[in-house]
């Protein structure tokens, strides 16, 4: 009787372990296939990639505005979608004047991808303002650049800090003659639209260098033609500064020829890579003093630097320009050296200027060979 008490228990015990662990699995697997994921702030008209660029153009149609919601310095100015323009959800409240009057004009906002919720947010905004026709573009950027033949815009200050890290190869559109001539961005080669096919070789051989190109701004297709063509030749970091050099001219002046300037680590001294992409590309960009003696000037030289010994610099130092930055040459860094410091002791406010600090070897053909010093 007492044997049989034990066996009832025990199987109780089974019995109710079981029951237990067969529950538990059950439970988990409903609780799993029931949750759903809050799409609540999900604006209610999403659009697609090819939807956004049916609706754009060059100059951007008047019934049309693209807007990035994500932050301006953080990733509007590193790239966004052409013609877009840049009101982040934060400062929305603030930017309502860059919205239009017309209340009917197609509104599409996007920002970081399919989980990124300020294009959402904003366009729930600009709805309760009364835009009857908003979108959200919900992939945004980060799909946008990897679509073939799509290409993302850059800001001027973003232009600004990559001819400084030597970074990139910016490349004018407009005509030579009439624009380029006249006034370019610093650093900048001279490859026309409609010449692009006979000059296209001025253009880097790595595919994968990073390419900028410009024109005239907003209304300008030319950097935007250029931009498809280096596109299908197989250019795989290929962007646009949209607004142009109006926006340079603008911002940085029309003779801030010193943003292609990047110092050296010695005092004075000009980054050494800086200054061989600016022989390379620009020259005519910075007053290029060689004050190397005569009879060497003579054996070799750079093709636009001019000859003005150390010791005839002192008197002419009141007479260097102060539109472009001036650089002083010689073969080992000691006599451009010594002109820089005499041109910063007789002339302070002269104040860019510079001198390479290098072991340059001048050929008669005109070649050289520029070397960190030892």
């Amino acid at each position: 009787m007492k044997a049989n008490k034990v066996r009832i228990f025990i199987l109780a015990l089974i019995a109710g372990l079981v029951m237990l662990t067969g529950c538990t699995p059950t439970q988990t697997v409903k609780t799993a296939e029931t949750a759903k994921e809050d799409t609540s702030w999900m604006f209610h008209d999403i659009v697609d990639a090819q939807f956004v660029k049916a609706h754009m153009s060059v100059p951007m149609p008047e019934n049309v505005l693209v807007i990035d919601a994500r932050p301006y310095k953080g990733k509007y100015a590193k790239g966004h979608l052409p013609g877009a323009i840049n009101i982040s959800f934060s400062e929305f409240d603030k930017k309502l004047n860059l919205l239009p009057a017309d209340k009917n004009t197609l509104l599409i906002y996007y920002c970081e991808g399919v989980k990124c919720k300020l294009s959402h947010k904003s366009a729930q905004k600009a709805e309760k303002l009364g835009y009857k026709n908003v979108k959200v573009y919900a992939k945004g950027y980060p799909e946008w650049v990897t679509l073939k033949g799509n290409y993302g815009s850059v800001s001027a200050e973003h232009v600004a800090d990559l001819i400084a890290d030597n970074k990139t190869v910016i490349i004018d559109a407009r005509p030579q003659k009439t624009k380029f001539n006249k006034g370019h961005i610093p650093t900048a080669i001279s490859l026309p639209f409609s010449e692009f096919d006979s000059l296209q070789g001025k253009l880097p051989r790595d595919l994968n260098t990073p390419v900028i190109f410009y024109c005239g701004g907003l209304k300008c297709r030319l950097s935007h033609k250029s931009a498809e063509k280096a596109l299908a030749m197989g250019y795989t970091n290929v962007t646009v500064f949209d607004k142009g050099y109006p926006e340079w001219k603008k911002i940085y002046g029309a003779s801030k020829e010193t943003m292609q300037v990047k110092a050296g680590k010695v005092e004075g001294s000009i980054d050494l890579e800086r200054f061989k992409s600016i022989i390379a590309n620009n020259p005519e960009s910075v007053m290029l003093i060689d004050v190397r003696d005569a009879d060497e000037f003579a054996k070799g030289t750079f093709k636009t630097a001019v000859n003005i010994p150390v010791e005839n610099l002192e008197p002419k130092i009141k007479d260097l320009p102060a539109d472009k930055p001036v650089i002083f040459v010689c073969s080992t860094g000691a006599r451009s050296g010594e002109a820089y410091y005499m041109t910063r002791e007789v002339r302070e406010s002269l104040k860019d200027v510079f001198y390479v600090e290098a072991e340059i070897d001048f050929k008669s053909d005109g070649s050289f060979e520029i070397k960190k010093p030892k």
